[in-house]
C-alpha cells in the first residue's frame, strides 16, 4: 500500500473521526515447532512454528500434504499490512492441496496483527523507509522452510498481498533465492530491480487499485529497463485487497477503497496455479 497515499487518506479520516476498532546477516533459524495436527481428510499436516531473528521472536504456520512422497517447491506467503491474521495461513494451505510446502510468514514478530489502519501503518512504515528489512526478514522464513526435508530447495517462491506483496517483490530485487514472485494487489514501490535478475515475476494488479495505480507506469518501466521477466495482470474493475473476502467489510468500516472481488481473485489464483506449474 502505498505510504504517501495511505497517510493523507489517515489525516483526512482523523478529520471525520472515522472509529477504528477492529537485518541482518546474524539472523538466526528456527529453534521450535511448537504443535501440529492435520487440517483435512487429505492429510494436509499443519506446523505452528517460531523462529528467531536478531533476538526477536517471529511465528508462523507451515503446511503440506503428509501423503505426498518425496520432495516439493517451498512457498512462502507474506501477510498484508493487518499482520499475520487467517488470511495468510489459509492460503498457504490451499498450496498445500496444490502440492506444495507452503509458510505463511510473520514480518512483524510475535504473530502482531493491527486492529486499525494507524497501527497497521505503523507496523508497515519501517519496511517501506527501508526495503532492506524485506530481504532480512523474508530470508529467515526461506531458511526455515529450507530444514524442513519435504521442501525441494533448488525451488522456492513467495507470494504476497498487499504489504506483503511490497515485501517480496523488494526481497527478490535485493537478491533472496527466489525462484519466482508472485504479488496480488502488491506495492510497487521500492529498490530498483538490479539488471541480470533471474527470478521470474507474476503481478496481479486491480484495475481500479486507487493506492497503487500511480505506480504502475513507473515499476514497468524499471523493470524493462533492468530486463526483468515480469507478466503484469490487470483485472477489471478490482480495488485495492480485492482477494480477501473480508476486504469489503473493512473498507466499509475504515472508510477505505478496498473491496472483494470474486472473479478478480478466482482469475489471479488460477494465473498463479499455471505460473508457478511453469516455474517449478
Amino acid at each position: 500500500m502505498n505510504v504517501k497515499l495511505m497517510i493523507t487518506w489517515l489525516f483526512i479520516s482523523a478529520l471525520f473521526s472515522i472509529s477504528c476498532n477492529n537485518s541482518s546477516s546474524k539472523n538466526s533459524s528456527e529453534i521450535a515447532v511448537d504443535s501440529t495436527k492435520n487440517t483435512s481428510a487429505v492429510n494436509i499436516k499443519e506446523d505452528s512454528i517460531h523462529y528467531q531473528i536478531d533476538g526477536k521472536t517471529y511465528k508462523g504456520y507451515i503446511f503440506y500434504n503428509e501423503d505426498q512422497k518425496g520432495k516439493r517447491p517451498g512457498i512462502v506467503v507474506v501477510h498484508e499490512w493487518w499482520g499475520l491474521t487467517n488470511y495468510t495461513p489459509m492460503r498457504a494451505k490451499e498450496l498445500a492441496k496444490l502440492g506444495y510446502i507452503a509458510l505463511a510468514a510473520d514480518m512483524y514478530g510475535n504473530g502482531q496483527t493491527a486492529p486499525d489502519p494507524k497501527v497497521a501503518q505503523e507496523l508497515a512504515t519501517p519496511f517501506y523507509k527501508d526495503p532492506s528489512l524485506a530481504k532480512t526478514r523474508l530470508d529467515a522464513a526461506i531458511n526455515f522452510l529450507k530444514t524442513y526435508p519435504q521442501t525441494d530447495t533448488s525451488e522456492i517462491a513467495a507470494i504476497g498481498y498487499c504489504f506483503g506483496g511490497f515485501v517480496v517483490l523488494n526481497a527478490a530485487k535485493l537478491g533472496s533465492d527466489l525462484k519466482g514472485v508472485v504479488t496480488f494487489h502488491g506495492g510497487l514501490e521500492g529498490v530498483k530491480p538490479p539488471k541480470g535478475m533471474k527470478t521470474k515475476f507474476l503481478i496481479c494488479h486491480g484495475g481500479d487499485d486507487q493506492f497503487e495505480n500511480p505506480h504502475v507506469e513507473k515499476f514497468k518501466k524499471e523493470m524493462d529497463s533492468a530486463g526483468a521477466d515480469y507478466t503484469f495482470k490487470i483485472y477489471p474493475n478490482a480495488t485495492h485487497a480485492f482477494s480477501n473476502p473480508e476486504a469489503t467489510a473493512m473498507g466499509e468500516k475504515f472508510k477505505m477503497p478496498i473491496k472483494y472481488n470474486a472473479a478478480a481473485d478466482s482469475a489471479s489464483w488460477n494465473d498463479m496455479k499455471a505460473f508457478l506449474k511453469k516455474l517449478f
